[in-house]
């Protein structure tokens, strides 16, 4: 087998390279090429993190928990047996893998060693290809990322270079020490070292062995159009074509004057963190505070950093005399007046933006490091969950997360908008709140954004405003909202689902879902929409929809960003006990095959509903025979989350969780959420990203939403009614005892399985 190493280094490129071989990897495969998921969806940077220096922390390892040196060695084993698992099953001619960071991030022989011996084991036929532009054009385009993400320093970093003999030392030695606490990261201070292209040669030839190195360059006007294909084939000597592909216009850069904002307030962010030690700043609020000073207006001009395309002339012709994808003509930028930072307008003084952005600063801060006495020791196991955990060694119902080969890193590239809503309402979501005030606009707007036209709502006893919340969106037309405080039975859940069959748009729906407003519709499976679901599996008429359980993943605080943005610690994919994991909720062609609803799924199938029934899992297949009369839970046979699964935040942070427990529950409403349901809910030891492809989509959508004047206040007052609730029950006895327990509580995936089944809750 050979190995094409795609190294960038320059991420827009390689971003739509890795875009195309993603959108056809079923293609490739069938022409024995292999394009892996498991070092990442896209850009493989989990390949990346595995053999970056240990003891140098970068953001990317540092956000993605691996910045402990026995964490990143983890990493690095899995990504070994992950691969080689994916290389066994496809036996594959031809492994490409790709991460721009390879290129821009690794600096030393050492690392280029480490990734040389992480490789060797599944072949030493290893082409190394780099895709360069002109190094002004590569500049700019770096420094506004690098801005985006918390530089502080303008291009005459590297423009101040120009004189000096060794390029790559010297912009290495711009690189201050790495702070990650205080927001100092190296590789985002400091200056492109690898622009140098030919000592970015020398070095990976130096690893790999000469002439391992391609360099290659292409008009945008091929990358970006349909013959991109050809660029991937010729790159990677792929002898045949493998499809057709769509023209994409290229990304949209930042304009000069937002960076020049940006820029301005890192400084200020920096010496402010520098000045309270005590503060930080998580890498997620630190982008959002940049996008709060968005100003438009045109970029960057790569001609104004023709300076540094001198610098290299003379490397470029000798590169491009060895290289025959090099065109020397792709390396030239049209000359602009020289670089002077751009007016960030209107009289733009970042430290009056940090005087407004101090509480947010102070909010995360305490988040992440809370002002509380230590936690108290973490309960230890009883001895009916140790009696457990010694059982299920060796049994089949030992959680991991070898499920399939699935990719559970989010796609990087944007996807397309959705195609106009229908006036007819076709389908529906029924749902039931109660004070759920900060989470009801972003779980609208998310299943809206995806493709759902309606929603039917009930609430009961709601003191956040949640039922105002409705109220409003009802006369908006985005729902329909109905009192429920009037239930009766035994439980405010099921009287609503018993009304709903009442309701015409119920009755009428052409799908039809169950859902709390916990649970997000998470499709796996092309654009990322109902429509990309039904055409997946046509004949299906019934989709289980597997709960994946998410758990608070180190969360303590309230915090306004989006849910699905925030926790992506969830449970193995094989975890069939306890029997709560693999519960499903049901997405059905309407009504007419059952009588009733319940819950999870339709009951009493009609007459002759066995010939008008078929039951898909979440990967596409039958399971009519196991679900067509009752059952609520997948079963080793039939689980499956390839098309489709049902993201489960029942948690959230460990502040909603006190909340959640003080209010009670909607479908069983005499027992209580204490410690024990927190054990069951509070799953990690894997990690999907996959939702958060629909970050832009939902982003929009919300906007949209609140861009109502009305609809926004109540939200914002519903936020700060579950702030001011959740500071109460802190300070309550008995909730700030269990909020201490339950965070400071550490368990594996067996260990939480043992436990939950020694306390034998709701079986």
């Amino acid at each position: 087998m050979r190995i094409f190493l795609h190294i960038g280094p320059d991420a827009q490129t390689a971003g739509r390279l890795q875009q195309v071989l993603d959108a056809k990897r079923r293609q490739l495969a069938k022409r024995g090429l292999l394009y892996p998921r498991s070092p990442g969806a896209r850009n493989h940077t989990r390949l990346f993190m595995a053999v970056s220096d240990p003891g140098a922390v970068d953001a990317l390892r540092w956000g993605r928990g691996f910045a402990d040196p026995a964490r990143q060695a983890e990493l690095r084993d899995e990504v070994l047996q992950q691969l080689t698992q994916e290389i066994e099953t496809a036996r594959p001619e031809l492994l490409i893998l790709s991460a721009h960071q390879l290129g821009s991030g690794l600096t030393s022989r050492a690392e280029l060693e480490r990734l040389r011996s992480l490789l060797a084991p599944l072949s030493r036929d290893i082409t190394v290809l780099a895709h360069l532009a002109s190094p002004a054009e590569m500049l700019a385009r770096h420094y506004a990322a690098q801005v985006l993400e918390g530089r502080r320093r303008g291009p005459e970093l590297e423009l101040g270079l120009c004189a000096t003999a060794d390029w790559w030392q010297a912009a290495l030695a711009t690189r201050p020490a790495a702070d990650p606490r205080g927001g100092v990261f190296p590789e985002t201070q400091g200056a492109a070292h690898w622009l140098d292209f030919a000592r970015l040669q020398r070095g990976w030839e130096a690893a790999f062995g000469p002439g391992a190195v391609r360099l290659r360059s292409v008009d945008p006007a091929r990358l970006y159009g349909a013959e991109v294909v050809e660029e991937i084939r010729e790159a990677f000597d792929i002898p045949q074509g493998f499809g057709r592909v769509e023209a994409a216009p290229p990304p949209t850069q930042p304009s000069a004057a937002w960076l020049s904002r940006c820029r301005r307030m890192n400084d200020v962010l920096l010496r402010h963190l520098a000045a309270e030690p005590a503060l930080q700043i998580p890498r997620p609020l630190w982008r959002r505070l940049l996008g709060e000073i968005k100003v438009p207006g045109a970029p960057l001009e790569p001609g104004a950093f023709e300076p540094v395309n001198r610098r290299f002339a003379a490397d470029i012709e000798g590169l491009a005399s060895q290289h025959p994808g090099l065109d020397p003509a792709h390396l030239r930028s049209a000359p602009a007046a020289p670089w002077q930072e751009a007016d960030p307008g209107f009289g733009f003084r970042a430290t009056q933006y940090l005087m407004a952005f101090r509480w947010r600063i102070a909010e995360a801060s305490k988040a992440a490091a809370p002002s509380e006495p230590e936690p108290r020791p973490a309960p230890a196991m009883p001895d009916a969950a140790l009696r457990k955990l010694a059982a299920l060694q060796g049994s089949p119902w030992m959680p991991h997360d070898r499920l399939g080969t699935l990719a559970e890193t989010a796609p990087a590239a944007p996807f397309s908008a959705l195609p106009p809503r229908s006036a007819k309402s076709a389908r529906v979501i029924l749902g039931c709140m109660k004070n759920e005030a900060p989470y009801v606009v972003e779980w609208i707007a998310y299943h809206r954004a995806i493709g759902f036209d309606d929603f039917l709502i009930y609430s009961n006893g709601c003191e956040d405003g949640t039922d105002r919340i409705l109220d409003r969106l009802a006369q908006m037309g985005v729902l329909r909202h109905r009192d429920n405080n009037g239930w009766t039975g035994n439980s405010p859940q099921q009287h609503a689902l018993d009304a709903a069959l009442d309701e015409v748009v119920i009755r009428d729906a052409d799908w039809l879902l169950h859902s709390d407003v916990d649970e997000f519709v998470n499709i796996r499976c092309g654009n990322g929409t109902l429509d990309d679901l039904f055409a997946a599996a046509p004949g299906a008429t019934h989709f289980a929809l597997t709960w994946r359980l998410f758990g608070h993943d180190g969360v303590q605080a309230l915090d306004p960003a989006p849910v699905i943005s925030q926790f992506t610690a969830c449970a193995p994919r094989y975890c069939p006990k306890p029997h709560t994991n693999w519960g499903f909720k049901t997405l059905m062609r309407g009504l007419g095959a059952y009588e009733k609803l319940s819950c999870h799924r339709p009951n009493k199938p009609r007459q002759d509903a066995e010939n008008a029934v078929k039951w898909s899992n979440g990967s596409g297949r039958d399971m009519t025979a196991e679900a067509l009369h009752n059952g609520w839970r997948n079963s080793r046979k039939s689980i499956g989350y390839d098309l489709v699964q049902l993201n489960h935040y029942a948690l959230r942070s460990a502040e909603s969780y006190l909340i959640k427990r003080q209010r009670g529950r909607a479908l069983h409403v005499d027992r209580q959420i204490g410690l024990n349901y927190w054990i069951r809910m509070d799953w990690s030891g894997a990690r999907d990203l996959t939702i958060q492809r629909n970050l832009p989509r939902l982003r929009a959508e919300m906007d949209r939403l609140l861009a109502d004047p009305e609809l926004a206040r109540l939200h914002a007052e519903g936020l700060a009614w579950h702030r001011a609730k959740a500071a109460e029950l802190r300070a309550d006895p008995e909730f700030g005892k269990l909020f201490r327990e339950a965070t400071a509580l550490k368990l594996d995936p067996a260990e939480r399985v043992a436990w939950a089944l020694s306390l034998d809750m709701e079986s």
